[in-house]
């Protein structure tokens, strides 16, 4: 079995953000850098599915999600913020992870297989610890690597 999405090293990344929106377009640029998509077209897309309703997950978590032209599979990207952010959670807890989510236009099953798949490590006490205390992003791509190979198997 192969894994539900991708992830590249170079879409892990730990920065500051002061807002929701400046959330979403760290995620478009993430996106955008890691795997060639137009970045304002991704920005488009997650804005769209936000606007539905918030994506924060809760336990300081969203998955900002939506699908896209242009991929052949789910691909993940993921921030750690250095500083909490509202978000508009459910539990109306800030969050300090975010994992974005694009999947194929087409995908039916494949995107919720990976958001439940997302939704199953973060929910996972001990890896969201390791998440929060790992030292950057290389740490924390290879934590996330560790799991989708794991469950994979």
């Amino acid at each position: 079995m192969t894994a539900l999405f991708s992830l590249k090293p170079n879409a892990v990344e730990c920065l500051r953000a002061d807002s929701k929106q400046a959330i979403l377009e760290a995620l478009a640029d993430r996106f955008a850098a890691s795997y060639g998509l137009n970045a304002v077209d991704v920005l488009e897309r997650l804005e769209e599915r936000e606007n539905l309703g918030s994506t924060g997950f809760g336990r300081n978590v969203a998955i900002p999600h939506a699908r896209i032209e242009g991929l052949q599979r789910p691909t993940v990207a993921m921030l750690r913020l250095e500083e909490p952010v509202d978000f508009g959670s459910s539990d109306g807890l800030p969050v300090d992870i975010v994992f974005g989510l694009l999947s194929p236009e087409n995908s039916g099953v494949s995107h919720l297989h990976a958001l439940a798949a997302i939704s199953r490590m973060v929910r996972d006490e001990k890896m969201h610890e390791a998440l929060c205390e790992a030292p950057n992003a290389e740490a924390i791509y290879a934590l996330l690597t560790n799991v989708i190979d794991r469950d994979a198997a």
